[in-house]
């Protein structure tokens, strides 16, 4: 089995140049990549499948086959879990998104960590907006 040293090769699986996204990946590109895990597992599995029923039809199993195609279902499978659980944890602390730059904010945030906009619309209640010093 090879390393992700140089080439970003792992059994057959080929990683972006950095391997998974990190938390500071947007939303969209962590959807897109959890997109394209998902539909390697299932091609993965299919193929696991297929192959395990050929070797049963033919009654010849060569379990170091079988192994390495398990165990590359698993490593594309971790991933998948892993990009699940980020989006996961950020989606459950997404309020919104800052008007100015588009990041998305926390609940609660006052200000863009992006951009440094505020987040928070200052407001007056409606008596005191009429009110203002008087100017002498």
């Amino acid at each position: 089995m090879s390393t992700p040293e140089g080439n970003g090769d792992v059994g057959g699986i080929v990683l972006p140049a950095g391997g998974l996204p990190t938390p500071s990946g947007s939303m969209s590109e962590l959807r897109r990549r959890r997109l394209e895990l998902a539909e390697r597992v299932a091609s993965l599995t299919w193929d696991l499948g297929g192959l395990a029923y050929e070797m049963a039809i033919r009654d010849h199993y060569r379990l170091d086959v079988l192994a390495r195609k398990a165990s590359e279902l698993q490593e594309v499978d971790a991933q998948l879990g892993e990009v699940q659980r980020l989006l996961a944890t950020a989606e459950a602390g997404v309020h919104g998104q800052c008007r100015s730059c588009g990041a998305v904010h926390s609940r609660g945030a006052a200000f863009c960590w992006h951009c440094g906009a505020p987040l928070l619309a200052e407001s007056r209640p409606s008596v005191l907006q009429g009110d203002s010093p008087a100017a002498s």
